[in-house]
């Protein structure tokens, strides 16, 4: 590890265990709490199981089981405490930071990379939501992970070292696929943009990429399969992770705001009560709600993305959950705007590299990161990210593949969230799996082509 790295990581360590010794004594809300629970069942040896109050035990798998596993052996060997899972977010926030510095360091000059891994270890949106047992701040380090291994296959000298480093990105991404099933989404990607070339190389080996992106995403799939198998088993209905899309698919079918709402039971589901069961159901009656109006279905897109993307505020939320005399409600409009205010000046000098990066279409791509930029002075923050994304595409799919791999990867973080939660639905929490990729690229200043 680098000096820089190591600057990083222990900015990062340091500024999450601060929160996490202010917090200690936080109790888990909201999803937080269900995974609270499962995590200490695994540690008791109980499986991934649910207790029901008349004494029931069922096998569970609405929550994905990534997170809980990854928490559960600090659980059975320190306690079950939340400030142990605590601790987990923090070290595993650190090792993400020091892979954005890595990431940068293979991106731009070395004062730049080192400002933007210390912007992100110091990130107020990600380092205050280290005491909240969630998944996004997982998921967002897991994917600076994956994309650092992914720059490094890309610079390998020779093929063996190309596939070591792909076999990392693909375990990062199974990893982050058992806490946050989307994140399987980014591993046809990253692994042609590993197997692709080394970085600026003249020509673009599409054989290689295919199998770079192929090998990445049957890796990351192979990690899941034995949970995989064991819903088969255990939940009457195969899922690669959660049996929970039919509940959100549901939720955004029938939503006014593009949130979360509490879901109103369809007549065919409420005698149904088996976990998959239920699943399946609120799925078949979200469908024909979205066949039977959907323009109505297409209308509620940019209120999910605007829920999304304009104003993140886990944080703020979550501890206001969590604690509401200790995190009073000025507190939270505090924390919330302080954390707008970076996010908002991150997205901008994102947008400045989006227009600056030599490459075609230099034009189209300078007008789409002026109107981000104004959108990103507003409260329609939404579309500064949008914009970010179609400016990026706008060099080509050459200039891409050949410049430096955190340009695509930024895109593709953006518009996979829209599309996730323009399907189910929209909240700033889901937004924070963008930060990584945008903080870099808010510091890159490398040829695109």
């Amino acid at each position: 590890m680098t000096r820089g790295a190591r600057a990083v990581f222990a900015a990062a360590l340091v500024a999450r265990l601060a929160v996490v010794a202010w917090a200690a004594a936080f109790p888990p809300t909201a999803d937080g709490a269900y995974y609270h629970v499962l995590a200490q069942r695994l540690a008791e040896g109980h499986g991934y199981t649910w207790l029901w109050p008349d004494g029931v035990v069922t096998h569970a798998a609405h929550y994905p089981v990534g997170y809980p596993a990854l928490i559960a052996l600090p659980y059975a060997l320190f306690g079950a405490r939340p400030v142990v899972a605590m601790v987990v977010n923090a070290l595993v926030g650190a090792v993400g930071a020091a892979a954005l510095h890595d990431v940068l360091v293979r991106s731009t000059r070395p004062r730049l990379a080192l400002a933007g891994g210390l912007a992100y270890a110091l990130h107020p949106a990600l380092v205050a939501y280290t005491p909240a047992l969630m998944t996004e701040g997982v998921t967002a380090s897991l994917l600076a992970v994956a994309l650092a291994a992914t720059m490094r296959a890309r610079e390998a000298e020779t093929g063996r070292r190309t596939w070591g480093w792909l076999l990392v990105t693909g375990l990062a991404l199974g990893v982050a696929t058992l806490v946050r099933p989307p994140s399987i989404l980014f591993a046809p990607a990253f692994g042609a943009l590993g197997a692709a070339g080394m970085l600026g190389s003249a020509r673009v080996d599409a054989r290689r990429s295919g199998a770079g992106a192929a090998g990445v995403t049957i890796l990351a799939l192979s990690l899941c399969a034995p949970w995989t198998l064991r819903n088969c088993a255990r939940m009457d209905r195969c899922a690669l992770v959660s049996v929970n899309g039919g509940w959100n698919l549901l939720i955004g079918a029938q939503t006014d705001t593009g949130a979360w709402q509490e879901l109103k039971v369809p007549a065919p589901c409420r005698e149904v009560f088996a976990e998959a069961a239920k699943d399946a159901c609120f799925e078949r009656e979200a469908k024909q709600v979205i066949r039977a109006h959907p323009v109505a279905w297409l209308a509620r897109i940019p209120s999910k993305l605007h829920a999304t993307f304009d104003y993140f505020g886990a944080a703020p939320w979550y501890l206001r959950e969590s604690d509401g005399a200790r995190f009073t409600d000025a507190a939270k409009t505090a924390l919330g705007t302080v954390e707008t205010g970076v996010v908002r000046l991150l997205l901008l000098a994102a947008l400045v590299t989006a227009a600056a990066l030599e490459g075609p279409r230099r034009t189209p791509r300078r007008v789409l990161a002026g109107m981000g930029a104004v959108a990103s002075l507003t409260l329609h923050g939404a579309w500064g990210y949008v914009a970010l994304a179609l400016a990026l595409l706008l060099l080509g799919p050459r200039a891409l593949a050949r410049g430096a791999a955190v340009v695509p990867a930024a895109a593709l973080a953006i518009l996979v969230t829209a599309a996730v939660h323009a399907t189910f639905f929209g909240a700033g929490r889901y937004g924070l799996v963008v930060i990584p990729f945008v903080t870099a690229l808010a510091f890159v200043r490398a040829r695109a082509a």
